[in-house]
């Protein structure tokens, strides 16, 4: 059962949001997709920005999120919502953080709580913030592929840094639209060339890869120009309150 529910979820989770596994089933629903585009720009607000900075908060435990900057979505962007003093940044993440092959790429009922380490907050907010600004002034995937391109032969985004990651452990995330919606993880960027490396699926293996861009980046000519990401996710036993995971959660 357990082994199902994992599967259901990281089908079509997100990077970030997180997507990990079965991406070819994935990709072979595109077709079907229910979010062939962007919904109005207010479903994917949330109106309510003291239970943004709470959602945002919880994805990591207390003790590191209490200290953390806060970011929360506005019609423009990401803004700061809370200056925090230990270098994380905790913010919910949507939709199209996720790769541009997700079925799931405008789906507005995403609401992924993430709190990235300062190093993750130096090199991967910066992706977060451009990915918002595009697409809350109605650009499509090709001129986000293009903006991020250009920003980065530009210098305008930094590279990677080491030691980058994300803790994704809250309770309240709505992750997908497939199994339990929800997996508490933590999440670790890499320019690792070789899933490999780290014995992601391997049998008993609790370590799961995916790239960043792209579920399939080898099918997509767009990849050129962005650095080639590839994020471990590894599931966290308990979420950030201290409770136990329950595989089942809805």
């Amino acid at each position: 059962m357990r082994k199902n529910k994992l599967g259901a979820f990281l089908m079509t989770c997100s990077v970030l949001l997180i997507g990990l596994g079965a991406a070819h089933q994935a990709m072979a629903q595109d077709a079907a997709t229910p979010y062939p585009k962007m919904a109005p720009i207010d479903q994917y607000l949330m109106a309510d920005k003291a239970a943004e900075i709470a959602l945002a908060r919880s994805a990591a435990p207390q003790s590191i999120s209490r200290d953390a900057t806060i970011l929360v979505l506005g019609r423009k962007g990401y803004e700061t919502a809370v200056e925090g003093k230990n270098g994380f940044v905790c913010l919910v993440g949507r939709s199209w953080s996720g790769p541009f092959d997700w079925p799931e790429f405008w789906n507005p009922k995403i609401l992924a709580a993430d709190c990235l380490n300062p190093q993750a907050a130096r090199s991967i907010v910066p992706i977060f913030k451009l990915r918002a600004k595009m697409v809350l002034a109605g650009r499509s995937k090709e001129e986000m592929l293009s903006a991020l391109q250009a920003a980065y032969k530009n210098k305008q985004l930094p590279p990677l840094e080491s030691g980058a990651m994300d803790y994704m452990m809250s309770k309240s995330s709505y992750l997908t639209d497939q199994g339990g919606h929800n997996m508490p993880h933590l999440m670790f960027d890499t320019l690792v060339k070789d899933a490999k490396d780290w014995g992601s699926g391997a049998d008993g293996s609790p370590v799961m890869s995916s790239p960043y861009w792209f579920f399939s980046p080898e099918q997509h000519t767009e990849m050129k120009g962005l650095p080639p990401i590839l994020v471990f996710l590894v599931p966290a036993p308990t979420w950030s309150d201290g409770t136990p995971a329950d595989m089942n959660h809805h």
